[in-house]
């Protein structure tokens, strides 16, 4: 009945996660492609991108997956008779838990090493192929014949040809400036017969300009400044992407270990969740998926989709109180799972004998 009841659930787990996965995947595609799209990644980069970030969703679905999983086993089993013959050979609610979780135990050590280590390098690593990505899209060599924005579209470059030496020649940068605090809405024209690119695929880089002229002013207002030059440059900053290198998500679990900082030991909650909320589900699982014979073996898959739902949404609202500095940290997400663990310990309570409460009879 072990091997039975074990392939069964681990069958029904790897399809339910597969679904699931193959969802949330198009779903990631579709946002990676419009990036490298817009961006113009290239291939090997767009492949790297979607399986790094594809692999965090894997803490979510595994989850959902096995506490369905359970749902739709035991739920047939139940509908189709099934679980009467079982518990006709003296299997209770303790029997069916021991064969599952061999299968739970294999999860919580999955989870445990994608979330406290796998999850956050591959992150890390993302983001190090993104920006390196957007540098080289947005900062490479420019193209001549073609309009190329930075700054987030406030600089636009062209220039009409280049030589083999690098050189740059007919060249126009527009600068708006109307978005700036203190610029009275001005724009910047540099035009220039030379132009040359230092620092091309880094971070910070240069603009050098030659013999040209360079006009200030603003729009619909006659008054324009005017000056000419031998030589100019005009720097160009990458400050926004590197900025969001530093994202909790992305630091190792030793360095939420030895920090104090509220988000930081908030994060640390979250990745210890992630594998114990897999043995309160199975706790929960087991006596929630007994149904009635007239039920249907779907009868109870809504109530435990609300639950999931409900149980994440408690965990993702203390987390924010957590780093919001609402609850203390002893008290953190863990009353999330001790109500989750006495509503798995009450549904059990009604389908085992032990726990009921037992008449006493009375001699007369």
């Amino acid at each position: 009945m072990d091997r039975y009841l074990l392939r069964e659930v681990t069958e029904t787990w790897l399809a339910v996660t597969g679904v699931l996965l193959v969802i949330l995947l198009s779903n990631q595609l579709a946002r990676v492609l419009s990036q490298a799209a817009a961006n113009d990644f290239p291939r090997t980069v767009v492949l790297q991108l979607i399986g790094l970030t594809s692999a965090g969703y894997l803490t979510v679905v595994v989850p959902i997956g096995f506490f369905l999983a359970i749902m739709l086993t035991l739920g047939r089993l139940y509908h189709e008779s099934e679980m009467a013959a079982i518990q006709s050979g003296g299997v209770g609610p303790s029997g069916l838990y021991r064969p599952i979780s061999y299968l739970g135990v294999v999860i919580v050590g999955l989870l445990f090493w994608l979330s406290f280590w796998a999850l956050p390098q591959a992150a890390a690593r993302a983001q190090e192929i993104k920006v390196q990505a957007l540098q080289d899209a947005q900062f490479g060599l420019l193209e001549p014949g073609r309009f190329r924005t930075f700054g987030g579209g406030n600089v636009v470059f062209y220039a009409e040809r280049v030589d083999d030496n690098g050189i740059l020649h007919n060249v126009n940068v527009f600068v708006d400036r109307t978005h700036e605090e203190g610029s009275n809405g001005e724009l910047e024209i540099w035009v220039a017969t030379r132009a040359e690119q230092r620092g091309a695929g880094q971070a910070d880089q240069m603009f050098v300009l030659y013999d040209g002229e360079h006009y200030k002013g603003v729009p619909g207002k006659g008054e324009w400044q005017i000056t000419q030059f031998a030589e100019g440059g005009y720097p160009i900053r990458l400050g926004e992407i590197n900025g969001r290198a530093g994202k909790v998500a992305m630091k190792p679990t030793s360095e939420l270990l030895q920090s104090s900082d509220p988000r930081d030991r908030a994060e640390l909650q979250r990745r210890i969740s992630t594998p114990v909320m897999v043995l309160i589900l199975l706790l929960v699982a087991v006596p929630l998926a007994r149904v009635r014979p007239r039920q249907g073996r779907f009868g109870r898959i809504g109530i435990a989709i609300l639950f999931y739902f409900v149980y994440s949404l408690l965990l993702q609202a203390a987390r924010t109180w957590v780093e919001g500095g609402v609850v203390p940290e002893w008290v953190g997400v863990w009353w999330v799972h001790a109500i989750a663990i006495a509503l798995g310990l009450w549904l059990l309570s009604r389908e085992t004998p032990l726990f009921r409460a037992r008449a006493v009879t009375v001699p007369a």
